[in-house]
């Protein structure tokens, strides 16, 4: 009698078969890494050298929301066309795109150039960071989908940590040119490396879904709780890097400590993630109770701030944020891989993304809005309180969910 089969989210596979190999799966690592931080280390630069390059702050602006927007339009879309034509040509196709508008961000440090590049890089990262996602939960299977998952977001976050810093030392120097250039060598290098080693995964075939089935499929609590969790712990994030280093400002700290708060923030999530992702696939923890966890984690450091702002409770509020993080993030893709059929993993991943990239610009303009009538501690404490009560409810929405 032949081996009993069970189905992951890429297909049949036997109990005994190993998991994907480091091989198979580091090319995607490599993707995650080069959109972090080609995101960050551009933003970064953009702020440090606005004034050089003759940037108001209504231009900054748009050319930080470039990048997002694109992302927030085109992502659906590229999810939904990796389905259908397969994850490693969007992934190929996007890599090569985000080193074609790198490339055009080296002709120039003019508003309009940066711009466009900002504009393409943002558009390139729409089609590989939706596949990526797919491809990891696909060659994982829901089983060990933390564990994959962990590891992947521990790349994304070393990318957040190394973006400012190597970020700021290409453009001292060679400028806004040899930041772009070592973009576009990065991703050129992560196409072709997914182009060798990863695996081509089969086109699935897709039932068709009438609109009402379609809503239905968007509504389900399986998507709905840990996107609203991806939401929730992605605008954390926004406003931790925005944020803690003005407090630290207001607290007297010189630049290079306020700064090292968000390297913090963003280590400590870098190491936490892989951990998250064990617990989880060995049974350790649910994914309810571990985004109920990772959010009250963060509603906590969070809130700390804003009631005892000062130099300790900074750095220790940013790690336990960065902890919290790195505790939601990986449970909550995990979850949605494993609630997701392969066929549409694709598109799934990408309407997830919405729900990451509406919390990454909704948070800092929530306690922006709110720190501007009431106090900064007013805006850290409202969101405090939004992410406890979203920590609430995922734990109670998900706590009967079959795939949690």
């Amino acid at each position: 009698m032949s081996a009993p089969q069970r189905r992951n989210a890429a297909g049949p596979v036997s109990t005994a078969a190993p998991g994907p190999s480091a091989r198979a799966l580091a090319p995607l690592y490599a993707a995650g890494f080069t959109t972090a931080f080609g995101a960050h280390s551009i933003a970064a630069g953009l702020g440090a050298e606005s004034g050089g390059i003759g940037l108001g702050l209504l231009t900054f602006g748009v050319l930080l929301a470039l990048y997002d927007v694109a992302e927030v339009i085109l992502k659906p879309v590229f999810g939904s066309l990796s389905d259908r034509i397969g994850a490693k040509p969007v992934i190929v196709a996007g890599l090569v795109g985000f080193a074609v508008a790198s490339l055009l961000g080296t002709t120039s440090a003019s508003p309009l150039m940066l711009g466009l590049a900002r504009l393409g890089q943002g558009a390139a990262a729409s089609a590989f960071s939706p596949a990526s996602s797919a491809a990891v939960a696909r060659l994982s299977g829901p089983a060990a989908a933390g564990s994959y998952f962990g590891k992947y977001g521990s790349w994304k976050g070393l990318g957040y940590v190394l973006g400012p810093l190597l970020g700021a030392g290409l453009i001292w120097a060679g400028g806004f040119p040899a930041l772009f250039l070592s973009m576009a060598v990065i991703s050129a290098v992560a196409a072709a490396w997914v182009w060798l080693a990863m695996p081509a995964l089969p086109v699935l075939p897709r039932p068709r879904y009438t609109v009402a089935e379609l809503v239905r499929q968007s509504t389900r609590r399986s998507f709905l709780v840990p996107t609203l969790v991806l939401a929730a712990a992605t605008g954390s994030l926004g406003v931790a890097v925005g944020f803690l280093p003005l407090l630290g400002s207001r607290l007297h700290l010189d630049v290079f400590a306020s700064m090292a708060v968000v390297a913090f923030l963003a280590l400590s999530s870098t190491l936490t993630q892989p951990l998250a992702g064990r617990l989880r696939d060995r049974g350790r923890v649910s994914a309810p109770a571990g985004m109920g966890l990772g959010l009250g984690m963060i509603a906590a450091g969070i809130a700390l701030l804003a009631v005892v702002p000062l130099p300790v409770t900074l750095y220790s509020s940013a790690v336990v944020i960065g902890c919290g993080i790195g505790m939601a993030t990986p449970l909550g893709f995990a979850h949605l891989a494993a609630a997701t059929p392969a066929e549409r993993m694709g598109r799934t991943m990408g309407a997830a993304e919405i729900g990451r990239e509406a919390g990454d610009a909704g948070g800092p303009l929530l306690v922006g809005a709110i720190a501007t009538v009431a106090g900064l501690a007013a805006g850290l404490g409202t969101l405090a309180l939004l992410v406890a009560a979203a920590a609430v409810a995922s734990g109670a929405l998900l706590r009967r969910d079959p795939v949690a």
